[in-house]
């Protein structure tokens, strides 16, 4: 497994211990459950003989939905109470959506491993119009994500986005009854959840680049259990981990917020070079960022910082050093 910076939450796995359970900490959306039992799926196969049991937790950014998440203290809500379990050793791991995950993890924890990563587009889904750019002026596209807002605005300024939050069917049922005139989902979410809408349109990385590590589940671990990490390494998927680990090193060395529009997607080439987009943009999409390079495997991690500093860069040329206070 590649050894990262201490510094984005990661741990090189130790020599097992023996241990016959293993209790798996996860939120209770139907979307998280079944992310938790792809993760117990996998650890049963190659370990038969230990117990693994999923526990339900359930956290603030799921109790609190009338609210967007930037308001009430960003993504980090969905997963504060489940490492609280995990550092208070009631849970033994925890499976996250990847991209929910701060970059800066609580000290003792790290990300462990990724199951392989699903398709990490976004999905645009409309029962008016196939694509954006087919939607009329003053059409309302319902999505609380700012990434996902500021990239919209700056491709189509004549659209209104309005905040929706909410699990996946609870945003499918707002645009069924017309709520909204289209959203957006990760397209990941919708395949593990059997879910193909009608007149759902996958939309490239170049219209909508996808929030950093998006359709990875991430499994996160306490850093000095060394009993917990070879197991959890015994299922890694060493590339997508790999891709992660690049683009979450983008996200620590830009240093945003929650209320920064970031989007990161590291793929590996055909001959084993890592490519990575990065996006850097205003909520309301007055600007926009891109940067697109390309790096030998082994310098993936670099290049991951280099472009989130030449992306803060941009950013504070633009808008100013107070951008990143908001």
């Amino acid at each position: 497994m590649l050894k990262l910076a201490p510094t984005i939450g990661y741990v090189i796995p130790m020599t097992a211990t023996a241990i016959d359970k293993l209790t798996i900490g996860s939120r209770g959306s139907p979307l998280a459950l079944i992310q938790a039992e792809m993760v117990a799926a996998a650890l049963r196969d190659a370990h038969p003989d230990i117990e693994i049991v999923v526990d339900t937790i359930r956290t603030t950014g799921d109790k609190v939905q009338d609210r967007p998440l930037a308001e009430i203290g960003g993504k980090g809500l969905f997963t504060k109470e489940i490492e609280t379990a995990l550092l208070d050793g009631r849970i033994d791991l925890a499976v996250h959506s990847t991209k929910d995950m701060e970059t800066q993890l609580p000290e003792g924890l790290c990300l462990a491993a990724t199951l392989p990563r699903e398709d990490p587009r976004d999905a645009f889904l409309s029962p008016k119009a196939e694509t954006l750019d087919a939607l009329p002026a003053g059409s309302v596209i319902g999505t609380s994500s700012l990434r996902r807002r500021a990239q919209i605005l700056n491709r189509w300024p004549e659209l209104e986005v309005v905040p929706v939050r909410g699990n996946v069917e609870t945003r499918l049922a707002k645009l069924e009854r017309g709520e909204v005139d289209g959203t957006l989902l990760a397209l990941a979410g919708l395949k593990r959840l059997d879910r193909s809408p009608e007149g759902m349109a996958v939309l490239a990385p170049e219209f909508m680049l996808p929030a950093a590590a998006q359709g990875a589940i991430g499994i996160e671990s306490r850093a000095a259990d060394d009993s917990v990490s070879p197991l959890l390494a015994s299922i890694n998927d060493t590339e997508s981990f790999h891709s992660v680990s690049v683009e979450r090193a983008l996200l620590a060395a830009l240093g945003g917020s929650c209320h920064t529009p970031v989007g990161a997607l590291a793929e590996i080439e055909p001959g084993g070079q890592i490519r990575l987009r990065g996006l850097i943009a205003d909520p309301d999409g007055a600007w926009l960022f891109r940067i697109d390079r390309t790096a030998n495997s082994e310098d993936a991690l670099e290049l991951g910082a280099t472009i989130g500093a030449e992306l803060r860069s941009n950013a504070i040329e633009q808008a100013g050093s107070g951008f990143f206070d908001e």
